[in-house]
């Protein structure tokens, strides 16, 4: 068992952390205090391979394991956590164009959307079904060779300013329920589509978040994804490797967050002594790096467990969704209090890391329902001396 990174891996990473510190770091406070959907930042991720970096070779992507992908995000969470958990939504919902979309999809969107020339949203929560994503009620009616979609979404990341919406809609009966939903790739300014307002939020204030309608929206046929049916299954494809990205995000704000925490304790004096003196708050430092260690840890083996298409790797991601998302925040808000009053106020980034981090224990499956997969599969025969 060989924990260290091979030579691509460590070029994939010094490659996204110079990216971050040039491209990223320098206006993610101007990003979240002015609400800038940092569009030109996109492209230029995209030429580096950021916006495909798990869809096939053949649409132009870079095919990575997503240990790789885990390891670049993390890095650009370090320059700016919110455009990088979009970065990870964007490449989620692209993998799945790329990988079920007919032909004809993939040929209208593929080539923009991992070049970052086209932004895609995902779009599974309903302002009735969050958690219980299988109730969704949002449908599309089979009408000749057009389908009509109706309903809403909500929280959806970008929605207003990307371009194709990856969407779940009920083509079956909702007594079917998830059996009963298919995926598909909207047009962001098909005709029956609109936005709702830009959402106030506590973070991730660099990409916009809007509920969107759909009233009698006419979409081609051929932009279902897979079959019908198969859209449940595709969410959580996608949501098994979504889990695993944002929760490389939080360890990448975590990681911020231990790196200013440790200069500031060389720097900041009380009692004629640098914080970096005091043996509790030396003992704090130490508590962060261990369960951020930890962390990073967990998410690579789930990471793997995805890329040898292990049985159990939606328990394991699960697993290091939880605790990874936990221990990012714990450590940005423990960071914030080694800052005292410094840490609270907007001149310094802990109280933006700790604001962008936060979310994180909330979406992409809500940290509860991670111990309701974990405890599903735990509570099955066999299943302790697997699971290990």
């Amino acid at each position: 068992m060989n924990f260290l990174l091979n030579e691509d891996q460590l070029a994939f990473q010094d490659a996204a952390r110079s990216f971050a510190a040039g491209e990223m770091k320098p206006y993610a406070s101007e990003w979240d205090e002015k609400k800038i959907f940092p569009k030109a930042m996109f492209k230029k991720a995209g030429e580096l391979g950021f916006m495909g970096m798990y869809c096939p070779e053949d649409v132009g992507g870079m095919n990575l394991p997503r240990l790789d992908t885990s390891i670049i995000l993390e890095e650009l969470a370090v320059g700016c956590t919110s455009t990088a958990a979009f970065i990870s939504i964007h490449n989620m919902a692209s993998w799945m164009i790329s990988t079920w979309g007919t032909e004809s999809t993939k040929q209208q969107w593929c080539d923009d959307l991992v070049m970052g020339q086209k932004l895609a949203s995902y779009c599974l929560t309903e302002p009735g079904a969050g958690s219980d994503a299988g109730s969704l009620r949002t449908t599309a009616k089979k009408d000749g060779d057009y389908y009509l979609l109706n309903g809403s979404k909500m929280f959806i990341s970008g929605a207003g300013e990307t371009d194709v919406l990856v969407v779940m809609a009920r083509t079956g009966s909702q007594e079917e329920g998830a059996k009963g939903i298919s995926a598909f790739a909207v047009p962001a300014d098909l005709a029956g589509v609109s936005y709702g307002k830009n959402e106030d939020k506590m973070g991730w204030n660099s990409q916009p978040t809007r509920a969107i309608s759909f009233e009698n929206a006419k979409l081609p046929a051929d932009c279902l994804l897979g079959a019908e049916g198969e859209g449940f299954k595709i969410a959580m494809k996608g949501l098994d490797g979504g889990r695993i990205n944002i929760a490389s995000c939080s360890i990448g704000a975590a990681q911020a967050c231990i790196d200013l925490s440790q200069a500031y304790m060389q720097e900041r004096k009380q009692f004629g002594k640098p914080l970096a003196a005091f043996q509790a708050l030396q003992f704090k430092l130490a508590d962060m790096v261990t369960e951020l260690v930890a962390a990073r840890q967990m998410i690579r083996l789930a990471a793997s467990k995805i890329d040898i298409n292990d049985p159990d790797k939606s328990t394991y991601c699960a697993m290091a969704k939880r605790f990874a998302t936990d221990v990012g925040f714990n450590v940005c808000n423990d960071a914030l209090q080694l800052h005292g009053g410094y840490g609270y106020i907007k001149e310094y980034p802990i109280e933006r890391y700790m604001r962008d981090a936060r979310v994180h224990q909330i979406l992409e499956g809500t940290n509860e329902i991670m111990r309701v997969i974990t405890a599903r599969r735990i509570l099955e025969e066999g299943a302790t001396n697997i699971i290990r």
